[in-house]
């Protein structure tokens, strides 16, 4: 029996009836022969690996009225069947029919009662290959712990012999008599525990400014916060001033509070035209990624008359593993907060923005060490970030007050070989994150391969175009390209994997690639106005719904999609 982290115990408290704390990931493969049987091969692959893998194990026990953070026990009772599920998706098989079985799947709590992970292998796809999605909480995994999941169910060679299976042992389940006595002694502790985080607190801030009295560090704290919250107008240009965000950031749509319901959009991109223009502009394909989304949204937002004048801010997740860590298996994660140049319309001038924004997050990241922030987890009280939590979510508090940031963006590296599930060839990873109220929108990218794999989901009702956003992402590529004038490394591909589409994206024909060079490099560079009037034209066009900055509601209705056969608006179909 472990006792879960207080930042693994966060994703349990963060869950309401609406938001969600499990992650996923869509995996498509190739057949590796046509009498291949995915499901078959899936059950007995995952009945052989779950002694090997302690998150496909173990499950969740409660502490009586929440007075102490949950524990892990091995689960008495596992059936794998619970855990492995198997569909299929009607002809044609299109990706967006695919992205809505993903969305929901992912819509939809998990039983705590059995451990948190469900897999499902889809089959029915357009062009014949398979997937599995997987769905893991949050609070068993983070994004690297992750990957090593990912490492041990797949394999580095298409002929790796079968494993053999490992046994592991249960245990029982506790009494509450046995986890109230547990939870006696961590109450105990608790003062002294809170007493030295705030100690070492004040002695991190210390020993990076080089104090050693304690009036030192109190004016080295009080100028700290001057320092953090100054206004870059204040703020001489010899000087470094890092600036903590602790005002609201800028309204948009999807800042409100987010229903039961998600839609998920995805898109693949060449990580060979993503290096390229990372060299053309001189920044990192990190600062190339944020730009691409920085653009997407600023296109997006201006479609539908609701961009802010003020730059969004982007929440990004950021791993603190060190690989030394005793327990691979818990969360090591943390996150910083950066300015979206949203409001530049020049699209390489955004790549430098990001970078001085994500240089600027990782100076206040420095400030305070991740090890003191994830350590005051430690201390809080379950019963009371779970009231919160509630109070927050019944009160609309999403809807009344800003947060501090508008979207989630991650970036995340994948392997660089070939992975093979029992034979068959990984072709794409595609991330599937989550979303919570104040925040109903996730953009999460991971790289396999040469591959680019954009993965966004979104509430069902405030984002109802998320397959729009998606493909502006991939337009944004191409306005970089003829912005810099770099030339492609491949050709980018057709519009959009939706309706019939393909799941891996393929080159572009002849007449693809004519039409992009005969467009006028001019056209990326044009003037926040004239983009301005464009997009305004095109949105009196093109139907949409949504807030408007002001907060006023657009009458415009959403596309439905009638030839790809997506619901419309509003109308939500079950599994």
């Amino acid at each position: 029996m472990k006792q879960l982290t207080g930042v693994d115990a966060s994703f349990l408290y963060m869950e309401t009836a609406t938001t969600y704390g499990h992650v996923s990931g869509l995996s498509i493969y190739e057949r590796p022969s046509p009498d291949f049987q995915p499901f078959e091969v899936v059950r007995e692959r995952m009945a052989a690996i779950i002694g090997l893998a302690e998150p496909f194990q173990r499950r969740l026990v409660e502490v009586p009225m929440r007075l102490d953070h949950p524990y892990w026990i091995n689960d008495p009772d596992f059936d794998l069947d619970f855990h492995v599920r198997h569909l299929g998706l009607a002809p044609p098989g299109a990706a967006d029919q695919l992205a809505e079985q993903v969305a929901r799947i992912v819509g939809r709590r998990m039983d705590r009662t059995h451990p948190l992970w469900e897999l499902y292998v889809i089959e029915g796809l357009a062009d014949g290959r398979w997937a599995t999605l997987t769905k893991t909480h949050h609070a068993t995994i983070d994004g690297a712990s992750g990957v090593i999941l990912l490492n041990m169910i797949t394999d580095s060679e298409p002929d790796a012999p079968p494993l053999t299976p490992a046994t592991w042992e249960t245990e029982p389940v506790p009494s509450d008599a046995e986890l109230l006595s547990l939870t006696a002694r961590s109450l105990v502790a608790n003062p002294v525990k809170g007493l030295r985080l705030q100690l070492r607190m004040a002695q991190d801030v210390a020993d990076g400014l080089g104090l050693m009295s304690l009036g030192g560090i109190a004016a080295a704290l009080r100028g700290a916060i001057r320092q953090a919250t100054s206004s870059p107008q204040s703020t001489p240009d010899n000087e470094r001033r890092v600036r903590i965000p602790i005002t609201p950031a800028p309204p948009t749509p999807w800042n409100r509070n987010v229903s039961a319901h998600r839609r998920f959009a995805m898109r693949s991109a060449s990580l060979e035209n993503i290096k390229r223009l990372k060299t053309a502009t001189g920044g990192t394909v990190n600062d190339v990624v944020m730009a691409i989304c920085a653009g997407a949204l600023r296109e997006y937002l201006i479609r539908h008359d609701a961009l802010p004048d003020k730059p969004l801010r982007a929440m990004v997740p950021v791993s603190i593993r060190t690989g030394a860590e005793a327990d691979p298996w818990t969360n090591r994660v943390s996150a910083i907060i950066a300015d979206l140049p949203t409001d530049c319309p020049d699209p390489v001038e955004r790549v430098a923005r990001c970078r001085e924004a994500m240089a600027e997050a990782k100076r206040q990241f420095d400030l305070i060490p991740a090890e003191t922030l994830t350590d005051m987890t430690q201390t809080a009280s379950p019963l009371v970030a779970v009231a919160a939590v509630r109070l927050m979510q019944r009160l609309r508090v999403a809807d009344r007050v800003g947060f501090p940031f508008n979207v989630v963006i991650s970036n995340v590296p994948g392997p660089r070989d070939p992975l093979y599930f029992s034979g068959a060839k990984l072709c794409n990873y595609i991330p599937v994150s989550t979303i919570a109220d104040g925040v109903g929108l996730n953009i999460t990218v991971h790289s396999y391969l040469d591959r680019l794999d954009f993965g966004l989901i979104s509430c069902r009702e405030l984002v109802p175009d998320l397959w729009d956003l998606v493909d502006l992402h991939i337009a944004e590529i191409e306005r970089l390209f003829e912005a810099t004038g770099a030339e492609w490394a491949e050709p980018q591909g057709p519009p959009s994997m939706r309706v019939g589409g393909p799941y891996v994206q393929p080159r572009a024909g002849k007449a693809a690639t004519a039409q992009r060079k005969a467009t006028p490099k001019s056209a990326a560079t044009t003037s926040a106005k004239t983009s301005a009037k464009t997009s305004a034209k095109k949105s009196a066009r093109k139907p949409s719904t949504g807030k408007t900055s002001t907060g006023k509601t657009s009458t415009r209705k959403a596309s439905t999609r009638k030839k790809s056969g997506v619901a419309p608006t509003g109308a939500h179909r079950t599994s």
